[in-house]
């Protein structure tokens, strides 16, 4: 257990070490991703007002086949793109929340990149 609990520890001192630096407004507002072991979240995040202005989960009835893998990731993050142009915001601030930018994270921002969202 103790394992898990130093892994935990690590991700929450990147999550503040990024946070510090981060921060969305209305024009650029900040993109974050979690994920569990089962599902796969990701908000647009207006920091200045304290709103989301979109999100998109595998949770969402639409989405309930997708699992939390590096292809369905990708297709979760055209989803978040498509949203954000429909909301007519083109530039986002890439928030990891402290996971390494590798394999799930990176795919959800491709399937961004994909739509013409700019980080």
């Amino acid at each position: 257990m103790k394992k898990i609990s130093d892994k935990q520890k690590r991700r929450l001192r990147r999550k503040v070490h990024i946070r510090k630096s981060i921060s969305g407004t209305a024009a650029c507002p900040r993109m974050t991703v979690y994920r569990s072991n089962k599902n796969l979240y990701v908000q647009v995040i207006d920091d200045v007002a304290g709103h989301t202005l979109t999100s998109a989960s595998s949770l969402e009835t639409d989405f309930r086949p997708l699992k939390c893998n590096v292809s369905d990731a990708e297709k979760l993050g055209t989803v978040i793109g498509e949203r954000l142009k429909e909301k007519n915001i083109e530039t986002v601030k890439f928030d990891r929340n402290g996971y390494l930018f590798h394999g799930i994270v990176k795919s959800v921002a491709d399937g961004a990149r994909k739509t013409g969202i700019k980080f």
